[in-house]
């Protein structure tokens, strides 16, 4: 760990955040101390301040990687390190040469844009520094389309955009700029008018050609034709022709529109689409909730993955939309080519990476668990089985994730394997009393629901009492088990001695505390009342006195 050891107050904040990772006090501390060092970093500083910083930022951004602002920081810092000397970036496949500046900033800037793709700030600035440190149009605009890629559905992508379209203007390419307005026009977002506005004002001077796909010109043209009769010069026809694409142009303005009127309202009540550790309100969450039902509706794929993308950015803590997300993204599957199988299988596999590794904390397993059920569909046997370990190391005594191995164990190993895990959890000195408890009851149900042996149930649970005598949740689930025995014919009697016993056993045992007791009573003088016997009045009358003295 490149930490500066030398600086106390660096080492004390250091062990802060080490005794406490989930801090982001301690953490944004650390991260101030850091930038201090020397009197502020830069490329005179020490060594050994430089690898301190940059360790911190590493650190500190891994763990909170959906920060935008820190990502623009550090690629801030590594350019002060860098200065303005010329680096060589060689690609010897090709034998691609291109002088750029500040090799260390481009490559935070592409961890930053890895980690939170759909940033629209985050691009923007990458997209700036490129433009102030590199001379080749060639790689400037290859950025930019990616950052088009990746952000380009966004509401609020003008900055984006309107930096984009400087850049091409900056480089007298008319026809480029063209090209991205045509593109822009159809894509709801805040400043939807501004931009058809422009593209409007150029379509004037571009050749008809250039105004729509070449299928529509040609279907425009020969309705013209065929209307006028061959009647009309080329002049004429190109006249038409323009008005007529002109209005095309306006059902497109008018389309795009509408769509962002749809969702205006759910924009406008999105009050914190960036990323930050304390908790979004209620009305915002159930914004989210609409605003992706919406979405989903409407039924195009790419819309709604990038608004699950935002929605992830803003609540990524939030286990309810990881679990949506993944559970839609399955959804779409089952609609794909088998071509495609896999590659939305990947997707998948990703959402729940990205919650599982990053954003869920084990404390709150579900998220874990329901990919290990999806590692399983997938014929990842051992993964799934990697996973509930995993949880199982961060959380021992898990009774969901026990009984959750133990059925996985079960339905590919057979039951004998899920016995001997049930055994194991049941005889580790690691799970307290409650915890064996309700594993031995799930044992107990295996054996009895799925191998069909109500007796070898009922022999665990007697072989084991002597083990649990003072736990409730052993007596109350033996009891429930011999009371959820099936009735019939000629087997009540068997059926009330089982019963009794059961409950005669915690009385002579005595070990429980009294509302316990009473509790467990109470199921049995339930039973009395409902399946009792000539003499059940009597006994029921009895424990009443007994309990309730």
């Amino acid at each position: 760990m490149e930490i500066d050891e030398e600086n106390p107050e660096l080492r004390q904040l250091n062990a802060t955040v080490l005794e406490d990772p989930d801090s982001f006090e301690a953490w944004e501390k650390l991260v101030q101390a850091a930038e201090k060092l020397d009197g502020g970093i830069n490329r005179n500083s020490a060594p050994q301040s430089i690898a301190s910083v940059r360790n911190v930022y590493d650190r500190f951004l891994a763990k909170f990687p959906l920060f935008f602002g820190y990502w623009k920081k550090y690629a801030d810092l590594e350019f002060a390190i860098a200065g303005t000397e010329a680096a060589e970036l060689v690609r010897s496949a090709d034998i691609e040469f291109t002088r750029c500046t500040g090799t260390n900033t481009y490559q935070v800037y592409e961890r930053g844009v890895a980690s939170i793709t759909i940033s629209v700030d985050l691009w923007a600035q990458y997209c700036s520094f490129k433009l102030d440190t590199c001379h080749d149009y060639d790689t400037i605009r290859e950025l930019f389309e990616r950052a088009s890629n990746s952000v380009g559905l966004d509401f609020l992508a003008h900055p984006f955009y309107d930096k984009y379209l400087e850049f091409e203007e900056r480089a007298e390419d008319k026809n480029r700029v063209f090209s991205i307005l045509s593109r822009i026009i159809h894509i709801p977002m805040h400043q939807y008018a501004r931009y058809f506005e422009s593209f409007r004002n150029q379509t004037a001077t571009r050749p008809v050609q250039d105004l729509a796909p070449s299928e529509t010109v040609a279907q425009f043209r020969a309705e013209i034709e065929m209307e006028s009769g061959g009647m009309k010069s080329e002049q004429e026809i190109e006249q038409e022709l323009r008005s007529r694409l002109d209005g095309y142009h306006l059902e497109i303005f008018q389309r795009t529109q509408a769509e962002t009127t749809k969702r205006w309202t759910y924009e406008q009540q999105i009050k914190r689409p960036y990323f930050h550790v304390t908790e979004l309100d209620d009305a915002q969450l159930d914004n989210w909730r609409k605003y992706l039902e919406f979405e989903e509706g409407e039924g195009d794929f790419q819309r709604t993955t990038f608004l699950y993308e935002r929605c992830l950015v803003a609540a990524a803590y939030y286990d309810e939309f990881w679990l949506r997300y993944a559970r839609w993204m399955l959804g779409q599957t089952s609609k794909k080519e088998d071509a495609l199988q896999t590659s939305k299988t990947e997707e998948i596999r990703n959402i729940y990476t990205r919650a599982g590794c990053i954003y869920a904390p084990v404390a709150r397993p579900a998220i874990r668990l329901q990919w290990a059920l999806f590692e399983e569909r997938s014929g990842r046997i051992d993964v799934a089985q990697a996973i509930y370990e995993a949880i199982l190391m961060a959380m021992p005594g898990h009774v969901e994730t026990i009984i959750a191995c133990a059925n996985s164990a079960r339905r590919h190993s057979g039951l004998e394997e899920a016995v001997n895990f049930y055994r194991s959890q049941v005889q580790s000195e690691g799970n307290n009393m409650d915890t064996r408890a309700a594993v031995l009851a799930e044992w107990a149900r295996l054996l009895w629901k799925i191998k069909g042996s109500s007796q070898e149930a009922r022999d665990l649970y007697k072989q084991s009492q002597a083990h649990f005598v003072s736990s409730r949740d052993f007596w109350k689930n033996f009891l429930s088990f011999e009371l959820d025995q099936p009735g019939g014919v000629g087997i009540e009697d068997s059926q009330t001695q089982n019963i009794k016993a059961v409950f005669d056993d915690v009385r002579r045992e005595n070990r429980l505390e009294a509302e316990a007791m009473k509790e467990i009573a109470g199921d049995y003088m339930a039973y009395l009342l409902e399946r009792g016997g000539p003499e059940a009045a009597k006994e029921y009358l009895a424990l009443d006195r007994e309990i309730n003295t």
